[in-house]
Parts: C-alpha cells; sequence; structure tokens
C-alpha cells in the first residue's frame, strides 16, 4: 500500500436525510478517533489481584474533527445550523484506500478564527451519536 494524499480523505453530510451526500468543501484537515471504554470486573478472587475486562463490554464511540476555509455556501449553512439546532444526521468519512464510515454524528463544537491579514478560518468537531457502519474499499 502506498502512502496516500490528505486531500482524498473527504468528510460528507447528508443534510435532508435522503440519503444524498454534500461534501463539506473548504477543508484542509480531518481526523477520526475511536474510543472505546472498558468495563472492569475484577473482583477479590481475580487471578493475581490483575485487572480483568469484560469482553464485548462498555461504550464505543467515534470522533471526527476538521478545520478549512469557507468555500460553499451550502456546506457552510448546513453546519451552522445543525450546530445551532443541535440536530443529529448521518456524515460519511471518505478514507481512500481504506473504506467509508457512515452513521449519525451530533455538530458538537463550531469555530471560527480570522488573522486580519488573512481568510475566516472554521474548526468542527462531530461526536458518533449511534451505530457507525463501516465499508471497505
Amino acid at each position: 500500500m502506498t502512502a496516500q494524499s490528505g486531500k482524498d480523505m473527504l468528510l460528507k453530510l447528508d443534510p435532508a436525510g435522503s440519503g444524498e451526500f454534500l461534501t463539506v468543501a473548504g477543508m484542509r484537515t480531518k481526523s477520526l478517533a475511536f474510543n472505546a471504554a472498558s468495563v472492569d470486573t475484577t473482583d477479590a478472587e481475580s487471578a493475581g489481584r490483575w485487572r480483568e475486562l469484560l469482553s464485548g463490554g462498555g461504550i464505543r464511540r467515534a470522533s471526527v474533527s476538521g478545520s478549512g476555509i469557507f468555500k460553499d455556501r451550502q456546506s457552510d449553512a448546513e453546519i451552522r445550523a445543525l450546530f445551532f439546532a443541535g440536530t443529529i444526521r448521518r456524515w460519511q468519512l471518505i478514507l481512500p484506500d481504506f473504506g467509508v464510515v457512515e452513521g449519525p454524528f451530533q455538530v458538537v463544537a463550531l469555530e471560527f478564527a480570522g488573522d486580519h491579514s488573512g481568510e475566516v478560518t472554521f474548526e468542527l468537531a462531530l461526536e458518533s451519536a449511534g451505530e457507525l457502519t463501516f465499508a471497505a474499499d
């Protein structure tokens, strides 16, 4: 497998819940993190007092973050509306030569910044809000 270009990693939003995805334009950076909380089942009879974990227990979640510049009115307006309404929508994160992660996410952070001699930038953070699917390339 060869190295992949970061520009090919895409974040897409299903704004109307219709199954048609809109690419979030202007994204310069994107990241995806999976986390799983463990469930400790250690007790007084645990061998050698080593911690024991419940297989398959705990809560799984995914976080998506990204930053960029405003480039597309439609996706910019959709993201702002979702944040202010607290609405959960389906999102896709396309990882080149790896696959597509899809599922419900909520916009949990939206930040704006700008330098006097530069462009206005934004950062957003999404948290999973239900079961995610993965389809390999």
